[in-house]
């Protein structure tokens, strides 16, 4: 079957005025818990970042945090999206829930989170996982498998038994948002979309043709 004669329709619930409100955080909120209930991973978002002179990029990372200060992931600061984040700090994140079939997309600036807020949630994480952060020099070049299976083995035997610290060349980002989109899919691809831009005030919000 050819790729254009893939269809389906979409046939989620009404994204309504009168129930989104005026707050987009809140709405978020209240759709990610729900999403939490079915999606297989709710915190997996794209991250879309740019170079000093356009050229884009995305790719898959996880939320860690949100609130009304805005939307946190963490990463290596070597890494392709921390270098593109040095020159150009716009960015913008999706979520995309198929069992509600819902899309979230929110852009804003971005700064680094606290070195304490970083520290903490290292410490959170899995022992392996604070193990990578040092076998892993993220979007750099490495001869083969063996070479990064090689690194963990050493991480593993430099911190055995002890403490595994935050490097200084990993930390988070917290994404400041001044718009989000809210899509819903509905049916005859007759979607409803809305979109809340922030201003002096709050925020405005206005639909948009699907």
């Amino acid at each position: 079957m050819p790729i254009h004669d893939l269809r389906r329709d979409d046939l989620g619930r009404p994204l309504l005025e009168s129930e989104a409100g005026d707050n987009p955080l809140a709405l978020f909120a209240r759709w990610y818990e729900e999403a939490r209930g079915t999606e297989p991973d709710p915190t997996a978002m794209a991250l879309a970042t740019a170079t000093s002179d356009g050229r884009p990029s995305v790719r898959t990372v996880l939320l860690k945090a949100f609130d009304a200060r805005g939307f946190v992931f963490y990463t290596n600061f070597d890494s392709r999206k921390a270098r593109e984040l040095a020159e150009n700090n716009r960015a913008s994140i999706l979520f995309f829930w198929r069992s509600y079939e819902r899309q979230i997309r929110i852009d804003g600036t971005v700064e680094k989170v606290s070195d304490a807020e970083a520290d903490e949630y290292f410490r959170s994480r899995p022992l392996e996982s604070r193990l990578s952060v040092y076998a892993s020099r993220q979007s750099a070049p490495i001869e083969n498998r063996q070479v990064l299976d090689d690194l963990f083995t050493q991480a593993q035997e430099r911190f055995r038994g002890g403490t595994v610290p935050r490097p200084e060349w990993w930390g988070g980002y917290r994404l400041l948002p001044d718009e989000f989109e809210f899509w819903q899919g509905r049916q005859h691809r007759m979607h409803d979309r809305l979109r809340y831009v922030r201003e002096r005030n709050g925020w405005r919000r206005e639909r948009l043709a699907p």
